[in-house]
């Protein structure tokens, strides 16, 4: 018997029996296993490696039964003959021979084209908000829109699963929908979600999306052009005012005090107004109801449509909220979108959009052309979790625990950082700090970040070629809660040695 050259990844996921399968899957595609001999034996190989003896075997004859490796009594475990690497060099094709004929001064490989010149659209100039990709490895991440994997209802999840792949179940959530959503989902955010905005709805009036951003880009596509004009909050959201840009409309800037947006002499031109009535990003301010029925008016007066965007409505928590735009009298004039993401988890991707049923009916033929449906076994998946009570059980928990993470922050910053002034409602999913004139907020995240700490410089929410420098965001979902006070201690520290 030969001796392999194996070793296990060590990381965090799965469980030695999956990490052992794919390093011989591995081994496999690139021909390390011998072809004519035996693979180690259980005892060896378990013994190379420092593991069970069982998990050896169990790993050998699953790739038995999936057809990777054979079984012979009393021999061992060989590679299947399928999967025996041919040593020869494969001659040219035809095709590659007509090739080199035609144009016998191809370099091999063949150049690429220029795909700069080809590219009808650039979307890579338009920058989102900066975060380093490893910001896991960071003791003190003030970062916003990351909750813990830790803090997902995984138990409940399983469940769910567990239930659905029982083998009396049906299995119409494998099954192409055309384009289709579950209905169950649809009844569940239509009789369970909606009402606690005040909104109703019929089933015709809700589409599910790939997450807000997705609902937004749809949204655009179909009713954006470079005769546009939108009306956005200034601070507001980065990703909104890049898909806005991406189909070339003119972006009409208005902005953001403690009551809200503020509409000016050029609020009349707009065709749509983009808002976060709730809790605006990046501010965290809940707009007034005297801004909310300003707005609404203008909305009439001027034949415009306000799209929306209530991203965190089911955290609240708030007795006194006001109801969502959608549940107002003008209810035809608005497009109401809605996410999952802030609650349960940004990987799972889903949203939904509510608007009059005639615009729903040609998003969803939209839709169809780019993919059809998001998947169906993820919305009946949340449908079950909804139906069955899981959903409610972990949004109490989670607003408890994002209460008292906010508190703990607020507490925090005006101890710590008594120069930073926060204009965020109490109910707000981050804190938007205003820090005097002459602090570059750029500066100070980069001499932050060297400590431990990160934070968000506030300059990339301003649609403005000058942007203030002194305003920054802190979030408190991403960050452990109990190194909140020592990552505030640190970043009053940078603050000082920076002063």
């Amino acid at each position: 018997m030969t001796t392999l050259s194996l070793a296990l990844h060590n990381r965090s996921e799965g469980g030695l029996q999956e990490r052992l399968r794919e390093g011989l899957l591995e081994a496999i595609r690139v021909g390390s296993l011998p072809t004519d001999a035996a693979l180690p034996s259980c005892r060896k190989l378990s013994e190379q490696l420092g593991i069970s003896r069982n998990t050896v075997a169990i790993v050998y004859e699953k790739l038995v039964d999936d057809g990777y490796l054979i079984s012979r009594p009393r021999s061992g475990y060989f590679l299947h003959r399928d999967y025996h690497h041919d040593d020869a060099v494969p001659s040219p094709s035809v095709s590659e021979r007509a090739l080199k004929q035609a144009v016998p001064s191809a370099q091999s490989p063949i150049d690429a084209p220029s795909w700069s010149k080809r590219l009808a659209r650039h979307p890579g100039q338009f920058q989102g908000i900066l975060k380093p990709s490893n910001w896991t490895d960071y003791p003190y991440p003030f970062i916003y829109g990351q909750p813990g994997t830790d803090d997902f209802p995984i138990n409940a999840w399983r469940d769910i699963t567990r239930r659905r792949l029982a083998g009396d179940r049906d299995r119409n959530w494998l099954r192409d929908r055309i384009d289709q959503d579950d209905p169950v989902l649809i009844e569940q955010v239509r009789k369970r979600l909606l009402p606690r905005r005040g909104i109703l709805a019929r089933p015709e009036e809700i589409l599910i999306t790939l997450g807000s951003q997705n609902a937004l880009y749809l949204l655009a596509q179909l009713l954006i052009n470079d005769d546009t004009h939108i009306g956005l909050e200034d601070p507001g959201y980065r990703e909104a005012v890049n898909v806005f840009r991406f189909f070339g409309s003119t972006l009409v800037r208005h902005q953001v005090d403690v009551d809200g947006i503020q509409l000016n002499d050029r609020s009349a031109q707009c065709d749509y107004f983009y808002v976060m009535p709730s809790h605006q990003v990046p501010t965290g301010i809940a707009m007034s109801q005297a801004r909310r029925d300003a707005l609404l008016v203008q909305a009439v007066n001027s034949d415009q449509i306000i799209i929306e965007d209530d991203y965190d409505a089911e955290l609240h928590n708030d007795s006194q909220a006001l109801p969502a735009l959608k549940a107002s009298q003008a209810s035809s004039r608005v497009i109401y979108l809605g996410s999952f993401s802030k609650v349960l988890s940004p990987g799972l991707r889903m949203g939904y959009i509510v608007a009059d049923s005639e615009l729903i009916d040609e998003l969803r033929a939209l839709r169809r052309l780019m993919y059809r449906h998001p998947p169906a076994n993820l919305q009946h998946q949340m449908a079950q979790f909804i139906a069955q009570g899981y959903y409610e059980t972990h949004l109490r928990s989670y607003v408890q625990d994002t209460d008292a993470r906010r508190d703990t922050l607020r507490n925090a910053i005006d101890r710590l950082l008594p120069q930073a002034q926060c204009t965020s409602s109490a109910r707000a999913s981050a804190f938007w700090l205003q820090l005097p004139g002459a602090t570059d907020t750029q500066q100070l995240a980069w001499r932050a970040a060297q400590q431990g700490v990160l934070i968000e410089p506030g300059f990339q929410h301003f649609n403005d070629p000058a942007p203030p420098r002194h305003f920054m965001r802190l979030g408190f979902n991403a960050i452990e809660r109990q190194k909140i006070v020592p990552g505030i201690e640190q970043l009053a520290s940078v603050m000082q040695n920076l002063s």
